[in-house]
């Protein structure tokens, strides 16, 4: 704890997005050596080293028999692997310094080994962890509804067959209230898309008043960008009690409104990744990269009992869980129906008066 205290001056403290993904995994791993201590497995050990013995005794566990001894060497590692975790989140907690591995939640991973096994992630972990972040980092904005929202992307797509790299920058004025026409970017390619029609719904809205209106408590955004089928006596009034055939629509219409609206309210984003990470189907996969080339963990959606799969994967930045962009794929409609995978992220974003004003000229 003195070498801890020592080190808190050199190094940076770590942000609440890394400390409750550490908490989290240091609990986990606590609750699961206490279930192998109360039902330890007894295996002799070969002439291989101590090391790989454990390993592998985790995979061949089986009940305590009759007369073994107590006082056994296996017996008794559990505890003091317990006990080490628990020291470790008593450090955490007194000084504040975050020790992380990338490793699934639960994993204990030597400092000196590097394992060249990709180890899965915990999605749920991840999307608090970023919603978090967002919180700590998000920039309040607040438009009038005669301006627009300026957004710059990056855009890099490959083509699969081919191999093929292109890359593109688009550049879109969307108006605020919806009622002034707005300029909209495609790979690179540009068009005028018309003021929205009175009383027209579309989702995510084209409005930044009806994004306004949207909740901020991932519970409640659930069960308002759930699709209403029947009068409202039927309509479940908490998450539990909403159907498991009603997820796929509910993550597409969460999905759709991150990617859609690059630009949100102070707190509906970071309430949309709280409301993702509660979605069964959700889940994470480390070692991807974005389009800038920097690594990630990327959070998909499948569902299993429908084997429907929403294309667009987002990607968090593996240490800070910054949310850095998306992952999808498109097929051409022309040119023998090639299929192209999409990387994209926001390079910058801001207020301005008019269409084509970018915010330094």
């Amino acid at each position: 704890m003195t070498l801890l205290r020592q080190m808190r001056a050199e190094m940076p403290r770590p942000d609440r997005g890394r400390l409750v993904t550490g908490r989290e995994r240091l609990l986990t791993a606590i609750s699961q050596e206490a279930a192998e201590h109360r039902a330890p497995s007894i295996r002799q050990p070969s002439e291989r080293n101590d090391m790989t013995f454990n390993k592998e005794r985790d995979a061949d566990a089986s009940p305590l028999t009759e007369g073994a001894h107590p006082r056994s060497r296996t017996c008794r590692r559990p505890v003091l692997r317990m006990a080490l975790a628990a020291a470790a989140v008593v450090a955490v907690a007194a000084t504040g310094v975050s020790v992380l591995d990338d490793s699934a939640p639960g994993t204990v991973a030597s400092p000196a080994v590097d394992s060249p096994r990709m180890q899965p992630v915990n999605a749920a972990t991840v999307l608090n962890a970023a919603a978090v972040r967002e919180r700590e980092h998000e920039k309040a904005v607040a438009p009038r509804g005669d301006q627009f929202i300026y957004t710059k992307e990056t855009v890099k797509e490959t083509e699969r067959k081919s191999g093929t790299t292109k890359s593109y920058v688009d550049e879109n004025w969307k108006s605020v209230n919806g009622s002034q026409r707005s300029w909209v970017m495609e790979l690179g390619k540009g068009w005028w898309s018309p003021p929205t029609k009175r009383h027209e719904k579309v989702w995510p809205p084209a409005d930044w008043g009806s994004l306004a209106k949207l909740p901020t408590d991932p519970e409640k955004l659930i069960l308002a960008v759930r699709m209403p089928d029947g009068p409202p006596k039927t309509q479940p009034k908490s998450v539990a009690e909403i159907k498991k055939e009603e997820w796929p629509a509910i993550h597409f219409a969460l999905a759709g409104l991150l990617y859609r609206t690059p630009v949100m309210p102070e707190g509906l984003r970071p309430a949309a990744f709280e409301a993702l990470a509660k979605i069964p189907g959700i889940t994470a996969t480390p070692g991807v990269k974005d389009a800038k080339g920097r690594a990630g963990i990327a959070v998909s959606y499948k569902d299993d009992s429908q084997e429907w799969t929403w294309g667009t994967v987002f990607i968090f930045a593996k240490d800070t869980h910054e949310f850095l962009g998306f992952r999808s794929t498109r097929t051409s409609d022309s040119g023998g129906g090639k299929t192209y995978d999409q990387l994209s992220s926001l390079d910058s974003y801001a207020v301005v008066d008019k269409v084509k004003q970018r915010p330094w000229s």
